[in-house]
């Protein structure tokens, strides 16, 4: 039996913070002066509120953003919450198979409207995250002059959050969903499973967040580095042996304060889709 979609929410939230991410926050390991249960309070406070259907997408983001300064005085979820509340709109319409769900959030991302993308401005500047300088087109610090898909168009060369908004969430349903699902059949562990899927997202694409404060060197050389974990990691026929492994690497990028913030929210985005679907 499917979960509902409230539940579906509550459980990829969690299931994002249980899992082991290297150079992230996790029920392993604390960081970047947040703690696991900074994480875990931002899911209370928000789940429901991305859930209240008669709310708008904008109201939603903004509310939960609210929600979570109120809660934890920091940002800890805006990507997870850009995110997942197309997803949850989507699944919302109603759907039964993958490609359904895909097809409505292709509807719900062409519904937006001006209030909508008004209300996400205002979420991006409330949560203030870091490393998002100023842009000379559609600065989130100025009041928007088109659309929420035009101003992540936009973005969409250097953030791979507002890339799903102009690919109606290719990586997630490509890349994130098909790792979760693969490994899954393969481990029976959603949680290590989740692992290779934030995995492979810092393997395959440049983590925006890293890219943003440090540079395109540095998240080149990351993402080559996470290239080599995620082969060790991903043939291994116990992930739980390979502890070591990510306890390594989560140390090697604290130690230089490398948080792959975004690989982790498309991660979380993955797992909505993969429990949602299950």
């Amino acid at each position: 039996m499917k979960p509902t979609i409230e539940e579906a929410v509550k459980v990829s939230f969690e299931g994002e913070i249980e899992a082991f991410k290297p150079g992230n926050v996790s029920s392993y390991a604390d960081g970047q002066n947040m703690t696991i249960q900074d994480f875990f309070l931002s899911a209370e406070v928000s789940t429901p509120i991305l859930c209240r259907q008669e709310s708008s997408l904008g109201e939603r983001v903004l509310n939960s953003v609210n929600a979570t300064r109120d809660a934890v005085s920091c940002n800890t979820n805006l990507g997870m919450l850009l995110l997942f509340t197309p997803i949850i709109m989507a699944a919302e319409s109603g759907f039964g198979t993958i490609e359904e769900l895909r097809n409505n959030l292709e509807v719900t991302l062409t519904s937006i409207t001006k209030s909508d993308t008004n209300h996400v401005f205002e979420a991006i500047r409330t949560a203030n995250p870091g490393g998002l300088g100023s842009v000379d087109e559609e600065d989130v610090a100025n009041n928007p002059s088109s659309s929420l898909i035009c101003a992540m168009k936009l973005a969409s060369k250097r953030d791979s959050v507002a890339l799903q908004y102009s690919n109606n969430f290719n990586e997630v349903f490509k890349l994130g969903f098909t790792s979760i699902k693969n490994f899954d059949k393969r481990w029976n562990s959603v949680k290590w499973s989740t692992v290779s899927c934030y995995l492979a997202f810092m393997a395959s694409i440049r983590d925006s967040h890293i890219e943003r404060k440090y540079g395109r060197e540095v998240a080149e050389q990351i993402r080559i580095k996470s290239g080599i974990i995620v082969e060790k990691f991903n043939n291994s026929l116990d992930p739980e042996a390979s502890i070591e492994l990510l306890q390594g690497f989560d140390r090697e990028l604290k130690t230089e304060n490398y948080n792959p913030g975004t690989s982790a929210d498309l991660t979380a985005a993955s797992l909505l889709v993969y429990n949602l679907i299950n």
